[in-house]
């Protein structure tokens, strides 16, 4: 159902449709608006009419009236015409489109249906054309026109070229506008269009009266009015352009050789007009052309002078009709033709400069000569060569030469007392008078200051303060600044005028490279001692940067040092260095460091700490940064290390003399670590009495593997009438090993633990061949009556008897003597 219901729907609304567009058609509804084109900006109206009997489906019902202006709702009156017509108005107040279309809508079942429509355009009134100019094409008299448009007035505009003939005659003069020309009014206009949007247009030979004036303008036409250009009136002949003469042959006056003769054809077509015409020509090292006027071009011949001798140049020839106005087109230049004049024998004084110096032994004098060619117009045609004698050359007699080159130098010996050598350049034509070269020395006074300042990219600009004695020229000398010695022998210069304060240096002067300046004043019998400058005619930021090197480092500073830049990457004077450097938590500092210095110690460094460090070299116009350097302090300083290594050193050796001590000598051995004996081992251990029957023996297995505990302590009492040590060797031996206590006696009355007796004895005792037993004459007994006591203490003997001979230890002997 709601399908059925939606398209139920939709055919209604498509039927609606239908038939409001076959009632609009009829007649249902109409749109008028004042004016169809307005000027943009300006307000509009309009009005939409329907009326309800010639729109089916309107019948019953109010009819609501809105406007869309394209497709943005407008607000409209509404009103009720006569006839049972309803009315709405609308006024724009504003119209901003340059074209647009009004609908007029009627409201029916909530949507909102276009009736009727109207469209409106809006632009400008046409521009006026300017620069109107015009030529006639001689090939096929035709007369091309062409314009500037002006401004896009946003309409269709129609532009059309017109003229017309036979005006009143105008006065002679310039080209004239409208205002000098009156047609009759039954005069023809005619004209061409321009297609395709140009602005240029060809009006053709038969609309044009040659010889006749003719008024000429540009009418451009849309709907809301007509500009129209500047009116010329113009014979069209005036503005004819003219091919090019030829040029036919260019030769010297044989006795004027600084004159030529000139021959030309006009062009075909214009033998019968009077042509004024023009020539141009210039050498090649000529920076502008030089014009000659007022050439009357049916005489096909003329003279100029003042031409430089063995000079090439190029000339080049116009023409135009004489008569026409001075507004009239010149025809193109003709195709050049190079002439070559007459040469002549060299004229002029030469600039030369020198320097000297002893040859060795035998009283000769070396000397460097240096010249500047001549200028083209003391040259008067090609140099051959150079001469260089140590007299003037005189008729019938050819002085020594010296040198005779191709060269602006030459090298050569002279005896020593030589003050002049005398030069000439010559030609094909001849030789030059000789310059006197006078051979100064160079010991007169310098000049009190020099400084040189840039001239431009490839110039440089030289000042100086003048000296008190008069001065006859100056010498500037310029050598570029590298890092291999090299010699410019043609980059000086000689300032004849010995007034002067400024040069200015052009030749061999490059951007970014340093030059060594000299200046030398020339007084009339001396040279002074040369003063010197440096200089760059601009500069940049260096090339590269220094690369930075680690003298030494500490816990807290490391000295850094670099090498100087080469002079071609520094581009300029350096000003300075700046150090830069960063640990990795990013503290950043950095150093001013004079030009000056290569090399710069960082204090306040923190221990054991990693820093990147790089350097900036700077000029005046700008800084060049260099590879970063890592490097990480020490722990300790150097002092610190060495004291530390010192002292491990000195441990180190005292303990390699006390273990060669302690393994070299046995008694200091003895002294430290004395050999210790085992009671439990020794002989007297395993030795019983015969008169100790009454107490049981009890015997512990002997060598067991811990410490035995003692259980009995056996007292041996001595025989009455027996001496110590008297006692038969058979007792000695059938005593067994028992673990007892074992005391000995320093002294007299002061017994001393000794050791405690086990029956394994002591570790590490130096075990040595078992003897056999023998028998101890140093013990005796202590007790009541001196012979009835306990014989439990052993006294150290007497010295004259052997200490524990054959002592038994821990089942070794140890030897103690």
């Amino acid at each position: 159902m709601a399908r059925r219901g939606a398209g139920t729907l939709f055919l209604l609304q498509l039927s609606l449709l239908l038939l409001l567009h076959l009632g609009g058609t009829l007649g249902c509804a109409s749109v008028a608006v004042g004016s169809p084109i307005v000027p943009l900006g300006s307000a509009v109206t309009a009005s939409c009419t329907i009326q309800r009997e010639l729109c089916g489906g309107l019948e019953q019902g109010k009819v609501q009236i809105s406007w869309m202006l394209d497709n943005k709702l407008v607000v409209g009156s509404q009103r009720q015409g006569p006839g049972g017509t309803e009315v709405s108005n609308l006024t724009l107040p504003q119209f901003n489109h340059t074209q647009a279309r009004l609908w007029c809508c009627v409201e029916w079942n909530g949507t909102k249906q276009r009736i009727g429509m109207a469209e409106i355009r809006a632009g400008y009134p046409p521009a006026k054309p300017l620069n109107l100019s015009c030529v006639l094409n001689l090939s096929d008299y035709g007369l091309t026109c062409q314009w500037e448009q002006g401004t896009d007035s946003h309409l269709p505009t129609s532009v059309v070229l017109k003229c017309t003939g036979k005006p009143h005659p105008l006065p002679e003069g310039p080209r004239a506008h409208c205002s000098g020309c009156r047609r009759s009014r039954a005069q023809a206009v005619t004209g061409c269009t321009p297609q395709g949007g140009h602005s240029h247009c060809t009006v053709p030979r038969r609309l044009l009266q040659l010889y006749r004036q003719m008024e000429i303008w540009v009418s451009a036409t849309n709907a809301l009015g007509t500009a129209e250009s500047e009116h010329l009136c113009i014979d069209p002949m005036d503005v004819a352009k003219l091919d090019p003469p030829t040029l036919q042959s260019i030769q010297s006056i044989p006795f004027q050789t600084d004159c030529i003769a000139l021959t030309w054809d006009v062009a075909r077509g214009t033998e019968h007009m009077e042509l004024q015409c023009e020539l141009r020509y210039r050498a090649p090292e000529d920076p502008a052309w030089v014009l000659v006027t007022g050439i009357i071009g049916r005489a096909g011949t003329a003279q100029r002078c003042g031409f430089l001798f063995g000079t090439q140049y190029h000339f080049q020839m116009r023409c135009r009709r004489s008569s026409a106005s001075a507004l009239a087109y010149w025809s193109e230049w003709s195709p050049g033709r190079n002439y070559t004049t007459h040469e002549k024998a060299p004229a002029g004084k030469l600039d030369a400069w020198w320097g000297a110096q002893p040859a060795g032994a035998g009283g000769w004098l070396e000397v460097q000569l240096r010249w500047k060619a001549p200028r083209q117009r003391e040259a008067n045609g090609r140099v051959l060569g150079y001469h260089v004698t140590l007299s003037p050359r005189r008729r019938g007699r050819d002085p020594p030469t010296l040198c005779n080159t191709t060269h602006t130098q030459c090298n050569f010996s002279v005896p020593s007392g030589t003050s002049r050598v005398y030069l000439s350049v010559y030609n094909a034509a001849g030789e030059s008078a000789p310059t006197e070269v006078v051979l100064l020395q160079r010991k007169g006074q310098p000049l009190p200051g020099l400084r040189a300042v840039p001239g431009g990219e490839c110039s440089l600009w030289v000042h100086w303060e003048a000296p008190l004695a008069p001065v006859v020229a100056y010498v500037l000398e310029w050598q570029r600044v590298t890092a291999e010695p090299g010699h410019c022998s043609a980059c000086w210069q000689m300032e004849r005028d010995g007034a002067a304060t400024t040069a200015l240096i052009q030749d061999g002067i490059e951007p970014f490279q340093r030059y060594n300046i000299s200046l030398y004043p020339l007084y009339q019998d001396t040279v002074g001692v040369p003063i010197h400058t440096t200089a760059y005619s601009q500069q940049k930021a260096p090339t590269h940067a220094p690369k930075l090197h680690l003298r030494r480092i500490s816990k807290s500073e490391a000295e850094l040092f670099w090498e100087p830049l080469p002079v071609e990457m520094q581009n300029g004077f350096i000003t300075s260095y700046t150090i830069f450097w960063a640990n990795s938590i990013a503290d950043v500092a950095s150093a001013t460091v004079n030009p000056s210095l290569s090399s710069f110690v960082i204090r306040d460094l923190k221990p054991s700490t990693l820093y990147k460090v790089h350097i900036m070299a700077s000029t005046a116009a700008g800084g060049t940064n260099g590879t970063s350097l890592t490097l990480v302090t020490t722990v300790l300083d150097d002092t610190e290390i060495q004291f530390l290594f010192l002292t491990l050193g000195l441990i180190f050796v005292l303990f390699m003399v006390l273990l060669i001590c302690f393994q070299k000598n046995e008694r200091m051995k003895e002294q430290l670590w004395p050999s210790v004996p085992d009671p439990a081992n020794s002989s007297l251990g395993k030795w019983v009495p015969a008169a100790a029957p009454q107490e049981p023996l009890q015997v512990l297995a002997a060598r067991e593997p811990g410490p035995a505990a003692i259980s009995t302590v056996t007292v041996l009492e001595g025989e009455p009438g027996k001496q110590p040590g008297k006692e038969p060797p058979a007792l000695l031996v059938a005593l067994p090993a028992l673990p007892r206590p074992y005391v000995r006696q320093e002294s007299p009355g002061e017994p001393v633990q000794y050791a405690r007796v086990g029956g394994a004895g002591y570790r590490g005792q130096r075990l040595l061949p078992e003897p056999d037993p023998r028998f101890y004459e140093n013990l005796r007994g202590r007790g009541d009556g001196g012979g009835a006591g306990d014989w439990g203490f052993l006294e150290e003997p007497p010295a004259t008897f052997p200490l524990l001979q054959g002592l038994r230890i821990g089942g070794a002997e140890e030897l103690h003597e």
